[in-house]
């Protein structure tokens, strides 16, 4: 028969794995959340960069190039446009929030708290990545490390 000390033992080394594990996967949500927003962030960029190309070429929009494996827009979940939508609102979001403060440089984390989007650092990645997008764009210029301000008009 087993001791009771050494089963008490065992439980607390269990424990104490369990709550290693949990520390882990925690930090691999975290990660993966971020990376997730990212992904989208940047799907959405190629999706307007290909909608704009077809413009040009004079193809309809929601179709992309032959030799592409990529979905036309139509065949889309439902999410992914929603998230396209909440994407083209957030910047929308973001530009009107750059004409209230006016000309003072501000955090990501301070974007996402005045838009409602800091619950998680998911929203809170994806006001980043709009940031940089808009940045790349002239539309919002960079004041310094982790810094933001509103274009030159």
């Amino acid at each position: 028969m087993v001791s009771t000390s050494r089963t008490a033992h065992s439980i607390e080394v269990t424990a104490e794995g369990l709550q290693e594990e949990l520390a882990r996967l925690q930090i691999q949500k975290q990660a993966l959340e971020r990376e997730l927003a990212a992904v989208v962030a940047h799907l959405g960029s190629v999706q307007r960069a290909l909608g704009a190309l077809a413009s040009v070429i004079g193809a309809p929009a929601d179709e992309a190039p032959e030799d592409e494996d990529i979905a036309p827009a139509t065949s889309r979940p439902d999410h992914d446009e929603d998230a396209h939508k909440q994407y083209g609102r957030l910047t929308e979001q973001i530009m009107k929030y750059f004409t209230e403060v006016g000309d003072v440089d501000v955090r990501a984390r301070d974007v996402a708290a005045a838009l409602d989007r800091d619950a998680d650092s998911a929203s809170i990645n994806a006001v980043r990545s709009t940031l940089d997008r808009l940045v790349a764009s002239s539309r919002v210029q960079r004041a310094g490390r982790g810094l933001y301000r509103a274009g030159r008009s």
